[in-house]
C-alpha cells in the first residue's frame, strides 16, 4: 500500500486534533507514529497519553518557550537549526518501519515563517518513502505544498471564544 500526503490547514481549532485522530486509528492498526511538532514548546494534554503508547515517537523541542513574533533574530536562528534537526530525525526513523505516519505538526507554518528549509521538506515529499504516509498541518500552505499532497483539508473558523477573551483550556486546546 502507498502512503499519501495529507495537508490539514486553515484558520479554524482543530488541525491537530484532526492529525492524533488518525494517528490514533494508525496505532490501531499496527502502524508506527511519529509526532514531529514543530512551533509548540509547552505541554499540551495529548502528549501525556500519547507519551505512553509504545508505537509512538514524539520528536519536539522545548526552545523557543515564546510565541515567534516575541523571538529576536538570533532566537530565530536557533529555533531554525532545531526545527531542521527535529525533522532529520524523523526522516530518519521512517525509513525503519513499513506501515508508518508521521506527522509534521505546524510544519507549514515553520515554513511560512522561514524557521525550517523548505527545500529539504519539499525534497522529503518529492521522495518519499513509498510506505509512509505523511501529515502536515499549519495554517497558510504555499501552492507547491497544495501541490504535493494527495488529501488538503480545510478548518475554517466561523467562531472561536478567544476572540470574545477565554483563555485557552487544558484538556480542550491544549
Amino acid at each position: 500500500m502507498n502512503g499519501l500526503i495529507h495537508i490539514y490547514c486553515g484558520d479554524g481549532k482543530g488541525k491537530t486534533t484532526a492529525a492524533l485522530g488518525l494517528a490514533l486509528r494508525a496505532c490501531g492498526s499496527g502502524y508506527k507514529v511519529i509526532l514531529a511538532q514543530f512551533l509548540k514548546s509547552w505541554n499540551t494534554s495529548e502528549l501525556n497519553i500519547l507519551d505512553k503508547v509504545e508505537n509512538v515517537l514524539i520528536l519536539r523541542s522545548k526552545k523557543p518557550g515564546k510565541f515567534t513574533w516575541q523571538l529576536n533574530d538570533e532566537e530565530k536562528a536557533a529555533l531554525k537549526i532545531e526545527n531542521n534537526r527535529i525533522f532529520e530525525k524523523a526522516i530518519e526513523v521512517i525509513s525503519c518501519d513499513k506501515k508508518i505516519l508521521i506527522i509534521f505538526d505546524e510544519l507549514i507554518g515553520a515554513i511560512e515563517k522561514n524557521l525550517i528549509d523548505k527545500e529539504a521538506v519539499v525534497d522529503f515529499l518529492k521522495t518519499k518513502p513509498l510506505h509512509a504516509e505523511v501529515v502536515l498541518t499549519g495554517r497558510n500552505p504555499d501552492g507547491e505544498l497544495l501541490g504535493l499532497a494527495d488529501y488538503i483539508s480545510e478548518i475554517k473558523k466561523i467562531r472561536h471564544p478567544f476572540d470574545s477573551g477565554v483563555k485557552a483550556r487544558e484538556g480542550i486546546e491544549y
